[in-house]
Parts: structure tokens; C-alpha cells; sequence
């Protein structure tokens, strides 16, 4: 993008320097393997090379890159995907439970919360411009920011799935609102009481993906649609976000803080109260 010339930047003041793909890629390289081409950036999650592993530390990550990715006027297209065969490697989903009661810092809870609240705010009002999720494979939670990007694609062994009520923990950090707003208040309770999973096949017939690939023409396709978009004048594409992610961000204004709030109170409660 053009640089601002001196003389107008001089009038009041000198422009603070917009983040550069170069720094923010190399920053964030423990967790994401950065490309980009044509306006068109790829952030592809990982953990030493292969597919990327739950921790604090990437929970971190997550929105802090979107800020700066955002931030960035030189990226026209996000694209989001994972390494290997899966979202985010399988796990045990009783470590969950056992992580959120183990001892830790006096500030773990604020950490968490807000890391929590920005994963997803960043996500749907940090970045202006269009968004697309390639959902690599099965994932071990978190896969409620692909389902908030503006297009979804998806593995044929993608599964999507909220099991945070069978680890003891109250489903409040951001995938309880994708299920709610994508398949209704009565499906979603189910699945967030249950830990129902939802295959590729049900996740197109229901609502929560665009298309289901088989994985090695996934990412193939997401750039695909990138390249089309990128292709389309800048601002009706970035107006089309604007529109499209509307609906997302009224529902974390209106609900993502409550969610969230009761997921931390119900592990300090627990830890009270048994």
C-alpha cells in the first residue's frame, strides 16, 4: 500500500508505522507458519512443524496475531488453517478439567479471561477484511474461529465438537455462541450438554460449513477463493466483510462476555465450593 506522504503526515504529527509481515511472522513463528502473496496471508497453525498443540502460551497467540494481521493495510485476505492431519493435535479431554484446577498464578484467571475475550474480538473486529477457514482435520477444541471466518471449508474427517461440560467446565468461551448462532438454540443445547460431535457431512447439512474437501485439495481451494476475492475492487470486498461479519460481532457484544465470565466464575466456584 502507498505510503502517506510526509508533508500530510508532517501537519500533525508523524503516522506510527503499521505492523510489517516481516516482524509479526517471525514473532509469532513458535505458533503459526506465515506466507503471503498478492495481499493474500495464510496463518498456519503449528507446534514445532507438525500439527499445533493446546497450551496457554498459543491461547496467547491466537489473539495478539489477529490483532497485528489486522493492522497490517498490506493483508486483503486472511486465510486460517492447521498442520498436518489435524485442527489442533487430539488430546485427553479430562486434561482440560484437571489443567483448570491444577495451582497457578494469582492473575491466571484475568490472563485467561482476557486472552479468552480477545481470541474472538480481535478476530471479528480486528480484522477488516475477508476471512477464510480451512478446517484441516479433527481438532481438540477451538475450532469456533474458523466457524466465525466469513467462508468455512472443511476435511472429509473434520469433526467439530464442545466437550468443556464433560471436562466439569461450563461452555462459555466462544463455541457455545457458533453453535448457537449457526444451529439454534435447541440443537446447540444439546450439543453443549452432550459433547455431541458433528462430522463434515452433518456440519455442511447443518449449516456450520461452506464445503467439504478432501484434504489435499483443502488448502488448494481456499486460496482459490482468496485469489477470486483478493480479485474483486478493495472496497466492495471489504464492505462485504463488513456486512457478512455484522451478525458476529452483535453476538459477542451482546453474549460473549456473559458466556465467558460464567465459564471462569463456574472453575473459581468449583474450586470454592467442590
Amino acid at each position: 500500500m502507498p505510503a502517506i506522504p510526509d508533508d500530510w503526515q508532517a501537519r500533525n504529527g508523524r503516522y506510527v508505522p503499521t505492523p510489517r509481515f516481516e516482524d509479526y511472522a517471525e514473532k509469532y513463528a513458535d505458533h503459526f507458519v506465515m506466507t503471503r502473496r498478492d495481499g493474500i496471508i495464510e496463518l498456519r497453525m503449528h507446534t514445532r512443524g507438525g500439527p499445533a498443540v493446546y497450551g496457554m502460551g498459543m491461547h496467547n497467540a491466537w489473539g495478539q496475531a489477529w490483532q497485528e494481521v489486522g493492522s497490517d493495510p498490506d493483508n486483503e485476505v486472511v486465510v486460517l488453517t492447521g498442520t498436518g492431519d489435524a485442527w489442533l493435535a487430539p488430546g485427553d479431554p479430562s486434561r482440560l478439567g484437571e489443567l483448570m484446577r491444577e495451582p497457578r498464578p494469582d492473575n491466571f484467571a484475568y490472563r485467561t479471561y482476557l486472552d479468552a475475550m480477545k481470541l474472538l474480538e480481535n478476530l471479528a473486529f480486528a480484522i477488516d477484511v475477508p476471512t477464510i477457514a480451512a478446517v484441516n482435520g479433527p481438532g481438540a477444541g477451538h475450532t469456533e474461529f474458523a466457524l466465525l471466518c466469513d467462508i468455512t471449508l472443511c476435511s472429509q474427517d473434520a469433526v467439530f465438537a464442545d466437550t468443556h461440560l464433560a471436562a466439569g467446565v461450563a461452555p462459555g468461551d466462544g463455541m457455545h455462541l457458533a453453535l448457537q448462532e449457526l444451529l439454534g438454540t435447541k440443537r446447540a443445547a444439546y450439543h453443549l450438554y452432550t459433547g455431541a460431535p458433528i462430522d463434515a457431512t452433518a456440519a455442511l447439512d447443518l449449516g456450520l460449513v461452506n464445503e467439504v474437501l478432501p484434504t489435499e485439495e483443502l488448502l488448494p481451494r481456499a486460496w482459490q477463493l482468496a485469489e477470486a476475492i483478493r480479485s474483486r475492487p478493495k472496497a466492495a470486498r471489504r464492505l462485504t466483510h463488513a456486512i457478512v461479519a455484522r451478525p458476529w460481532k452483535r453476538r459477542l457484544v451482546q453474549d460473549f462476555g456473559f458466556g465467558l465470565a460464567h465459564e471462569m466464575f463456574g472453575i473459581s466456584a468449583d474450586q470454592v465450593f467442590g
